[in-house]
């Protein structure tokens, strides 16, 4: 039974709802390069397996989002140019474009794209300014809203207007999700993580990224999407406009010294980074 036909008050159990698969390219992908002795041939092939998939993944590595200078002919040529990890997290990125399909019409339903890229680029920029991998940073990123995607996908209407009028912080939401659906996006998530068979430490991005997090908690993945994700607020990328975001000097103090001190102290210029890039990927 879809879920446009319950009772908002109806709590539906996880296994009755019919959430479309996660394109199986992409997860592939995503498993394969996991392995560092996985051909280059190997991921080529599989790609290409899929006429219209590759073909975006070849149009975004040859848009502003992927710089470089020569044209990128080939997916086997984009592997060798962009390096494995990094093409991942290209594929990721046409994947939860490709899930959204013509949700991404509905303009409260593409802020999640949208936010999802932000939290993935500002992900990889502070990465970069320290010592976790950025292409992981940058992938476990785009995919930290993987259960905001479900509810997108299974009850687009529903779920737009839950955006369109919800006022207050970002886990204020999680409360009005449940509501409607019977649980919440981070729920969703770690039950999409087990079900697409996604790597192990995406469990504790999706489940973490709301989290209250103290200046003494550990640096890690998880903590570097969490504080991204509110970065991504910050300089205008929130999932829903009554959005309550922190000042953005204040969450740069949440940040290790050492990726303080490197990473972005404007947020002006960090907002027109992030969307030119964005722009970039959605005109591709």
């Amino acid at each position: 039974m879809q879920i446009e036909e319950q009772s908002s008050a109806v709590k539906l159990p996880w296994a009755h709802l019919r959430i479309p698969p996660f394109p199986q390219v992409a997860i592939r992908i995503l498993q394969l390069s996991e392995n560092e002795l996985t051909p280059m041939r190997q991921l080529s092939a599989l790609i290409s397996s899929e006429p219209a998939f590759s073909t975006e993944v070849l149009t975004i590595a040859n848009s502003a989002m992927y710089p470089h200078r020569f044209p990128i002919t080939s997916v086997l040529q984009a592997i060798a140019v962009l390096g494995t990890n990094s093409l991942k997290g290209l594929c990721l990125t046409v994947g939860v474009r490709a899930y959204l399909g013509s949700s991404l019409h509905n303009q409260s339903l593409r802020a999640i794209w949208r936010h999802s890229m932000a939290c993935g680029l500002i992900a990889h920029q502070l990465a970069e300014a320290g010592t976790i991998d950025k292409d992981a940073a940058y992938s476990a990123g785009v995919m930290h809203d993987i259960g905001r995607l479900a509810l997108a996908v299974i009850s687009p209407q529903k779920y737009a207007a839950l955006l369109e009028k919800h006022h207050g912080s970002p886990v204020s939401a999680l409360e009005a999700e449940r509501e409607l659906f019977g649980f919440d996006h981070c729920e969703a998530g770690r039950h999409l993580v087990a079900d697409w068979k996604l790597p192990p430490n995406f469990k504790a991005v999706v489940s973490a990224h709301h989290a209250l997090r103290r200046k003494e908690d550990p640096w890690n993945l998880a903590g570097l999407i969490n504080v991204s994700c509110r970065i991504a607020d910050a300089v205008g990328f929130t999932v829903f406009p009554g959005c309550e975001v922190m000042p953005y000097l204040d969450l740069l103090q949440e940040l290790p010294e050492r990726e303080r001190r490197s990473f972005c102290p404007d947020r002006e210029l960090l907002a027109f980074d992030v969307c030119s890039k964005i722009n970039a990927a959605e005109v591709a």
